[in-house]
């Protein structure tokens, strides 16, 4: 699809399965798609494809869009054409777990180059933790036990390493490999985003004050961590606080459901 614009949003953590109680991660990326019944797909792979995280999905986004999921472990269930059914999402979201785990399995699917294809046609996609870093050349993986480099997709150039600041391992890893390959990284914080317009940042967004995202870079004698301002909104306030594109989503959902109570 010729001019359409690519999206990636990586979360360092949170979202509905790290944090029910606040919707603002999910709302943000839902208003960036630009429709009050967005088509949600759900790729829990890097978790074996959990009952408890599909379950959590569902009651998150069943009042808020068109969810569905795909299941690569259990193939009898679930859609039959996995390409067409993501090709016609308006938002992939990709769960957590382990990295190393969810590109093994994709590469026997060959679904790599479904979701590259579904980004180039301007699908948003959303991935929390190891769904956050399996876009990006490399991500601070901790899916063998410990912080190790793993290699990802290379949709998004550079590192990534997400729970920023509360998985201390990843970020120490992350520091050391910038200081000695040169390649420039993204630490991104639990309850903090980031997101990607074709291959440049277009801006974080936080849902608690304090987390935020780093564009970590090798500078002259030492490694450089350049916080990134997010848009913050604290989870307690009111819709006055809420960024206009999110608050507009949340009107146009309401609308858009009591429209349809009323056709029934």
């Amino acid at each position: 699809m010729t001019g359409a614009m690519r999206q990636v949003v990586a979360f360092g953590g949170g979202g509905f399965s790290q944090e029910s109680g606040n919707p603002l991660l999910d709302d943000y990326v839902l208003a960036l798609t630009g429709t009050a019944n967005p088509r949600v797909c759900f790729l829990p792979t890097a978790s074996g494809d959990a009952d408890h995280y599909l379950v959590r999905f569902y009651n998150t986004f069943r009042d808020r869009g068109r969810p569905s999921h795909v299941s690569l472990f259990r193939r009898e269930r679930g859609v039959p054409d996995i390409r067409s059914h993501l090709l016609a999402q308006d938002l992939i979201y990709v769960g957590g777990g382990s990295m190393l785990n969810l590109l093994a399995v994709w590469d026997a699917h060959d679904l790599g180059a479904i979701l590259r294809l579904a980004w180039e046609r301007g699908i948003l996609i959303c991935g929390q933790s190891a769904g956050a870093m399996c876009w990006f050349e490399v991500g601070i993986s901790r899916g063998s036990g410990k912080a190790r480099r793993a290699a990802g997709l290379g949709v998004l150039p550079g590192s990534c390493c997400v729970h920023y600041h509360s998985e201390p391992d990843r970020r120490r890893l992350l520091l050391e490999s910038v200081a000695s390959s040169g390649l420039s990284g993204y630490g991104i914080d639990d309850h903090a985003a980031l997101l990607w317009t074709d291959l440049t940042v277009g801006g974080a967004f936080s849902a608690h004050r304090g987390a935020t995202a780093y564009r970590v870079e090798r500078g002259a004698d030492r490694v450089v961590e350049v916080p990134l301002a997010p848009t913050v909104v604290v989870p307690q306030a009111g819709d006055s606080a809420v960024p206009s594109d999110i608050a507009e989503f949340r009107r146009a959902r309401t609308t858009a459901g009591r429209l349809a109570a009323g056709s029934r």
